[in-house]
């Protein structure tokens, strides 16, 4: 059960003129404005900031693939433990076309066939660099730079950041995760036991 209850949509978009601006994108891409955004519109400022750093961290004219940087956001996640951006990275990499069967894959990406050897040394980053201690070394740099070059890993390394700030958010507010992602990653990872926890 969340800690706090996000604004009504209508209230938030009032308070904030940042998410006015982007709430079209938001409804695409979730069908939703999501609760953790709903609950920093009460901060505006803080939720400018936030979106901002959204917008640069996954635009999709990187020069890293926008659908590896929706797999790094979920196994950073997973790292972090946070079931609710679980759900939503997946939710949005199927509504964004990531082919299910990866996602469904993605949790053992290792020693799938279903990634490339690129994937996964980004894979291997962001699984290292999400867990608490952290555990990224130079020989996941040497990996890396294999087939990253060094502006493609400050790009990912931003996706796992970012991440970073939403699991310690949405964990922390207890997040309640909205009915349509949590449909899916049910479907998706429930039989690997994968369930909405505290997000319920």
């Amino acid at each position: 059960m969340a800690h706090m209850d996000p604004l009504p949509d209508e209230e938030a978009l009032a308070n904030s003129t940042a998410l006015q601006n982007e709430a079209g994108r938001l409804e695409a891409q979730f069908g939703f404005i999501p609760n953790s955004i709903r609950t920093m519109a009460r901060r505006p400022a803080l939720l400018e900031g936030f979106l901002a750093l959204q917008r640069g961290v996954m635009a999709k004219d990187g020069s890293v693939p926008f659908e590896l940087k929706k797999l790094v956001s979920h196994i950073a996640s997973k790292a972090s433990g946070c079931l609710y951006c679980q759900a939503h990275t997946t939710f949005t990499g199927d509504r964004g076309g990531i082919e299910e069967e990866r996602l469904a894959n993605l949790w053992e990406y290792q020693t799938s066939k279903l990634y490339t050897d690129a994937e996964k040394a980004a894979l291997d980053f962001a699984l290292a660099g999400a867990t608490v201690p952290n555990g990224v070394t130079e020989t996941h740099f040497e990996n890396l730079r294999k087939y990253w070059d060094d502006n493609q890993i400050v790009e990912i390394l931003g996706v796992i950041c970012f991440f970073g700030y939403l699991n310690r958010w949405n964990d922390s507010m207890a997040t309640t995760l909205e009915d349509p992602a949590k449909h899916f990653a049910e479907g998706l990872f429930g039989e690997k036991g994968w369930q909405v926890g505290k997000h319920a």
